[in-house]
């Protein structure tokens, strides 16, 4: 028993490649402690802050994000991962920011006025962050003026709307309806969710689509972002 830890791995005897993958599982077990240590040996190795997001952390979220949409991984699982994931980018964000790196987009999210539920919003949040997106957080039972002076102070591509409960779902309508009639509503990508919620009802309130979790919000806010922008590019 004494020499069980003798066998522990040691990640600076893994070369790049190997260290890579091992960084993958460490993201898909939820191993803070081990990403952190990885993402300082690949910096001291000369590697690129945006090198070690991109190969590193945003592929093994993305790997986590497929697996919980096949139903392999669950919500547990999922949120050891993203946080797993944050400690590796406490350390990236501001080497990123010196260099100047613009995240893949941004996104404002929150939960809606006289809903106070927050665990799918939260992993929507770390998963975005981990697909490698500027996230903003506005929290749980938020009035349309809040997210309106979300959007004017922060410019954001997308704008996430979480409800739990039937009888908040509505309130995503007034918020899409406000922002048309102060003629925001095509400067946003609108993204709603929650359990109660389906596709039909995305149509309904005015979204651009309803993600019915964390990854498919990652694979159709990419998605949304990049028709938005090649549009845009053929003006």
């Amino acid at each position: 028993m004494a020499d069980e830890f003798d066998d522990e791995l040691d990640l600076n005897t893994l070369n790049d490649d190997d260290l890579i993958d091992q960084v993958h599982d460490d993201l898909y077990n939820g191993m803070k402690d081990e990403i952190v240590e990885a993402t300082n040996i690949l910096l001291g190795r000369g590697w690129a802050a945006e090198r070690v997001l991109n190969e590193a952390l945003v592929e093994g979220m993305r790997i986590v994000g497929v697996d919980f949409r096949d139903g392999i991984l669950f919500v547990p699982e999922v949120l050891l991962a993203a946080n797993a994931m944050k400690g590796g980018m406490e350390i990236l964000r501001p080497l990123l920011a010196e260099k100047g790196v613009a995240p893949i987009g941004k996104m404002v999210i929150g939960t809606v006025k006289g809903d106070i539920h927050d665990i799918g919003k939260n992993l929507v949040a770390m998963m975005m962050e981990g697909a490698g997106f500027e996230v903003i957080d506005i929290g749980i039972n938020n009035p349309v003026e809040k997210y309106l002076a979300a959007i004017e102070e922060h410019r954001p591509d997308i704008l996430g709307l979480s409800a739990l409960l039937t009888t908040t779902m509505p309130y995503m309508k007034v918020v899409v309806d406000t922002l048309k009639e102060k003629g925001l509503r095509d400067d946003y990508i609108v993204l709603v969710g929650g359990a109660p919620l389906n596709e039909e009802f995305g149509r309904a309130v005015g979204a651009d689509a309803y993600c019915r979790d964390a990854g498919v919000a990652v694979e159709t806010a990419k998605s949304l972002i990049a028709a938005r922008r090649n549009t845009r590019a053929a003006i």
